[in-house]
């Protein structure tokens, strides 16, 4: 993928270095706590698989989304900025990181641009960059975590380590892998401006439809990262296997691709983000259309089209 060497971008907080937060050693227990609460007891049988795949889930450790978390520390304020955090390895703005904020920019560009062209007003979302354990408005992240977006603090959280772990054990290296994991949590960050996120999750609590919305909207997160490639196509951004690297980092996090390796065998009972094929199925599918209006993965109100957007009081507070 062409992209710009040394880009330095204003939304991402760099934490790396600075360790994890008090209490980090209870990351997996919180997951198990958010999986109970939204899923009940079937979710505790849930969240052994989650933890034990680990890495490959981008399972949050929490989906409160209920409006804007906290407000930004001194050290995450003057790290947008460009200055380092006290006690942070100078050298941590290196070329993952660089790329890792070109990317960000590139995708949230594009939707600022799909958003415009809609009537509506696109509100950026932050990207933490961190290793070992970090807070976050949804509670604590961890390594084992994996890439996760909070709706409450309208952040994506990712530990490089994660990228080493998908080219090393899943299969999946190269750059454009490593672009789909930024473009599906961003894909997230859309879905909870829309106010889907939270419409959907409210319609199947207490419903036996719960994992179903809920690889409904992972799949439609992958749609979404899709439609970015699409764009970076256009503007002639991609090289020769690309699109291959991020369609073989969709297959590597699908769901009976994880329980194969961490269990042995498939519970499709128990999927919440949807097999291999189908996150490449929705992937290429925004891929090669470039539209939202490909990207209806339920039925739900899940495109953004000018009538939706007419229909909000107030196109500038999206998901408010």
């Amino acid at each position: 993928m062409l992209w710009d060497r040394g880009h330095k971008s204003e939304d991402v907080i760099d934490r790396r270095g600075e360790g994890g937060p008090a209490g980090a050693g209870v990351g997996g227990a919180g997951i198990l706590f958010w999986l109970f609460s939204r899923f009940g007891f079937k979710g505790l049988l849930i969240g052994g698989v989650v933890l034990a795949v680990g890495y490959f889930m981008s399972a949050s450790p929490g989906e409160d989304s209920s409006g804007a978390g906290p407000a930004p520390s001194a050290e995450d304020r003057s790290n947008q900025r460009g200055v380092t955090p006290a006690g942070q390895d100078p050298g941590a703005a290196d070329e993952p990181a660089q790329f890792v904020g070109f990317v960000l920019d590139d995708v949230q560009k594009t939707w600022q641009e799909i958003f415009a062209r809609n009537g509506a007003q696109y509100s950026r979302a932050k990207l933490v960059l961190f290793s070992g354990a970090t807070a976050s408005g949804c509670g604590t992240g961890t390594t084992q975590t994996g890439p996760f977006y909070c709706p409450r603090d309208r952040r994506v959280y990712i530990d490089l380590d994660f990228y080493r772990e998908l080219a090393r054990r899943f299969g999946a290296p190269g750059d454009f892998a490593q672009a789909y994991v930024i473009a599906h949590e961003v894909g997230h960050h859309v879905q909870n401006l829309l106010g889907t996120m939270e419409r959907a999750r409210s319609l199947a609590q207490g419903t036996d439809r719960e994992n179903e919305v809920s690889i409904q909207q992972e799949l439609q997160a992958d749609c979404f990262a899709g439609i970015w490639a699409h764009s970076t196509q256009q503007r002639e951004l991609l090289q020769a296997g690309d699109v291959e690297e991020g369609l073989r980092a969709a297959a590597a996090v699908g769901d009976d691709t994880l329980q194969k390796k961490a269990q042995g065998r498939v519970t499709p009972e128990s999927w919440t983000h949807g097999s291999s094929e189908q996150r490449m199925t929705w992937f290429k599918r925004g891929y090669e259309t470039g539209s939202t209006k490909a990207c209806d993965t339920g039925g739900a109100e899940h495109v953004l089209s000018p009538q939706k957007a007419a229909e909000r009081p107030d196109p500038s507070r999206l998901g408010k």
